[in-house]
């Protein structure tokens, strides 16, 4: 098989001839229940508040996607994401700008995702294991740089970005649009798009064509967490402060997202819309039990009953539908 072949296989099972995934449903369903039975939810205040409070997470599941279409994950990018915000405000603390202080801590977050992607697609470890070893490390990094305080950001430039409006836009909801649009480009409009499908579904199919399969896996990580590096601007410019442990668990809510959107860990088979929808669903969710009074424990567990549930109807759905066109 050439390279040109491989280019022209099908990138992704076509959304026309299956039925839509449950997500669609699900998040349409929500936000009604929600709107209905949860004062102020459909408020537009409240609306721009789950858009804003959404956005991160967004950032981070869009190459958390890429991760689990090529049968990985990543354990670890919550604690890389602390990280890069502790690096990053202390940065400006010690007198950077906004763009130094960002380009900071984006190596950190690259560098950490790409010995993740070195250490799985090298010496074939498992991800689990690498990402988790990950976690620990930047988890300890933190830790060490800010002796487990806060790290305080008084930089009015930063608030200012944070509070800006682009287009009539919050400034967080632009950072995710842009998130989303670059990594929609890559995947379905670059090579580098192709090879993510190829490694999760026929990874011997693009080494024979001539593909270093290993060298785009590595990417695959070090994209990751150079996303987790840059989403540091939204997570210290929320709070204007960096905490050591401040994102520790969003990686469950970012495989959450991916995993409801419709993306398997096997066959390379997703789509980057479902994530969104995803992401939407958890923000909606999280929004409305606020709201409601529900606290935080409780809200973890009604996203990962919400994801059974989701995976649950999805596979039932989808065994009638090979069913039906056996």
């Amino acid at each position: 098989m050439t390279t040109g072949q491989l280019q022209q296989a099908p990138r992704f099972v076509s959304r026309r001839r299956r039925p839509l995934p449950s997500i669609v449903w699900v998040s349409v369903a929500l936000a009604a229940i929600a709107a209905i039975g949860v004062p102020g939810f459909a408020s537009s205040g409240n609306l721009a508040d789950i858009g804003s409070q959404i956005a991160m997470l967004v950032v981070i599941a869009m190459p958390m996607t890429f991760m689990i279409l090529s049968e990985g994950l990543d354990l670890s990018v919550g604690a890389v994401l602390s990280l890069g915000g502790v690096v990053f405000a202390q940065a400006l603390a010690a007198g950077a700008g906004i763009v130094p202080a960002l380009l900071v801590a984006a190596a950190v977050g690259t560098l950490a995702g790409g010995l993740n992607g070195t250490l799985i697609a090298q010496l074939r470890l498992p991800p689990f294991v690498v990402t988790l070893a990950m976690l620990g490390i930047a988890r300890g990094m933190a830790l060490v740089l800010t002796d487990g305080n806060a790290v305080v950001v008084a930089t009015p430039a930063l608030s200012h970005l944070y509070a800006m409006a682009v287009l009539g836009m919050p400034f967080p909801i632009v950072c995710a649009l842009a998130a989303w649009a670059v990594t929609y480009v890559l995947l379905y409009h670059t090579k580098f798009g192709t090879y993510v499908f190829a490694i999760g579904g026929n990874r011997d199919a693009l080494t024979l064509a001539g593909v270093k399969a290993k060298v785009f896996h590595v990417a695959i990580y070090a994209l990751s967490g150079l996303f987790a590096g840059l989403a540091a601007l939204l997570l210290v410019g929320r709070m204007n402060a960096a905490e050591p442990n401040a994102a520790i668990g969003i990686e469950f809510d970012a495989i959450a997202a991916v995993v409801l959107g419709g993306t398997s860990f096997e066959r390379g088979d997703g789509w980057l819309t479902g994530t969104v929808l995803g992401v939407v669903t958890i923000g909606m969710l999280r929004n409305a039990l606020n709201l409601l009074g529900v606290e935080s424990s409780l809200q973890v567990v009604s996203v990962g009953v919400l994801v059974l549930l989701v995976i649950l109807v999805d596979s039932l759905r989808k065994s009638r539908f090979l069913g039906a066109h056996a």
